[in-house]
C-alpha cells in the first residue's frame, strides 16, 4: 500500500514530536503493509513550509529506517489567499515529490462557493488538486455533493482511512461512505500524526471499503491510485461520480 498523507516528520507541525516517534510510525506503517509514505507537513498560518529544510528531514528519516519504506515529501497545503498566490507562482514547491499532484486542505470555517475556480487556476498551472478529508470538514460534511462536483471537475478526492472505521464518529463515517458509494473517492490515506490515536494504518480501511464496494475498488484506493500519484501518472481508477442530493439520501 501507498500512503500519500502523513505527518511523520518530527517537530515541524502537530504530528510527530520526536525522531523516536517518527521511526516508530514508519515501522508501524511497514508492519501494516505500507511500502511508500509521503510526509506532508502543514503549510498554513501556524506552520511555515520550507521545502529544502523539510526534504533534509525526509532524507535523514529515510537513513534511519532503511529500505523497507520509501519516503517522499509533499505538503498538507491550506488553501488560503496568500498560499494560493504562492503556489500559482511556484507550482512545484508544495507538490508530492516531483509530480503534479498536491494535497489541498479546505477551511473548516468557510468554503467559498467559487472555490472551483481556484482548482481551475491550479490546473492551468499544471497542478492536480487532491482534496483532503472532505468528510471531516463540517461544511462539506453537510453538503458532500459539492465534493462530487469537484471530482467531476477532475479533482482527486482523498478520504481518511480511519473515517470509514468509525474513529471520527458516525457522522464522519456516514459522509465518507456516501462519497464512496457515489464514486467520489479516489484515495485512502492515514493522515497519521502519532502511534497511539491517529496511526499509520491503512489495512482496516481497505477492508472496510472491500465490504462496501468490493476488493477491486479497495485495492485501487490504497495501491493503484496512490502509486500512480507518487510517480506522477494518471489515476487508473477514476470513475464518473454519481450526482445526487445528500439530504434526501439518494
Amino acid at each position: 500500500m501507498v500512503d500519500i498523507h502523513s505527518h511523520i516528520l518530527p517537530e515541524v507541525d502537530d504530528g510527530s514530536k520526536s525522531w523516536e516517534i517518527s521511526v516508530a510510525m514508519c515501522r508501524m506503517a511497514v508492519g501494516d503493509g505500507i511500502t511508500h509514505q509521503v510526509a506532508t507537513p502543514h503549510a498554513n498560518d501556524t506552520y511555515h513550509y520550507d521545502r529544502a529544510y523539510l526534504q533534509s528531514l525526509v532524507d535523514h528519516l529515510q537513513s534511519l529506517i532503511g529500505p523497507p519504506l520509501t519516503l517522499s515529501l509533499g505538503c498538507d497545503f491550506h488553501l488560503s489567499y496568500d498560499n494560493l498566490q504562492d503556489v500559482l507562482a511556484n507550482p512545484a514547491r508544495y507538490a508530492i515529490g516531483s509530480t503534479q499532484y498536491m494535497l489541498i486542505e479546505l477551511s473548516n470555517y468557510s468554503v467559498p462557493q467559487m472555490i472551483g475556480d481556484c482548482f481551475t487556476r491550479l490546473g492551468d498551472r499544471g497542478v492536480t488538486a487532491i482534496i483532503t478529508h472532505p468528510e471531516r470538514n463540517p461544511i462539506l460534511r453537510e453538503s458532500p455533493q459539492r465534493v462530487v462536483e469537484w471530482a467531476e471537475q477532475g479533482c482527486v478526492i482523498q478520504v481518511t482511512g480511519s473515517a470509514l472505521t468509525g474513529f471520527w464518529g458516525e457522522r464522519v463515517r456516514r459522509a465518507a461512505q456516501w462519497l464512496l458509494e457515489h464514486d467520489a473517492v479516489h484515495v485512502l490515506a492515514t493522515d497519521a500524526h502519532d502511534t497511539e490515536k491517529r496511526v499509520p494504518i491503512l489495512s482496516r480501511a481497505r477492508d472496510a471499503v472491500a465490504e462496501i464496494c468490493g476488493d477491486e475498488t479497495a485495492q485501487a484506493l490504497v495501491e493503484a491510485n496512490p502509486a500512480a500519484i507518487v510517480t506522477g501518472q494518471p489515476l487508473p481508477y477514476f470513475p464518473r461520480p454519481v450526482m445526487s442530493d445528500y439530504r434526501r439520501g439518494k
